[in-house]
């Protein structure tokens, strides 16, 4: 089992970084595949820094998210209860009985 995994391991790393058995090795000049290879390298790399990074801060992106979303919520409520029923917000005001800005 151990020699399996293993022979799996090499053979990937070989298909990947090996120039002679990556497809990369139908590029004729060599130097060309250096350069794609580092370009492809450096992409991963930054891919793995983006994500790891998002997955540091999830949480707070979560958080935040929450929050906007509770805000936009709160203020699409106000409105139509707004539209709908304006007298609701006079509750606790003396003004609610007479009649003013109607």
């Amino acid at each position: 089992m151990v020699i399996l995994i293993k022979n799996f391991v090499v053979r990937a790393w070989n298909f990947v970084f090996d120039h002679r058995v990556s497809p990369l090795r139908n590029i004729p000049d060599v130097a060309i595949r250096h350069y794609v290879l580092q370009v492809l390298g450096l992409m991963w790399a930054v891919s793995f820094s983006v994500a790891i990074g998002s997955y540091t801060f999830l949480a707070y992106s979560i958080l935040g998210h929450s929050v906007l979303i509770a805000a936009a919520a709160i203020t699409i409520t106000t409105f139509t209860v707004a539209a709908k029923r304006p007298k609701s917000f006079m509750r606790a005001s003396s003004r609610r009985s007479h009649g003013e800005h109607e």
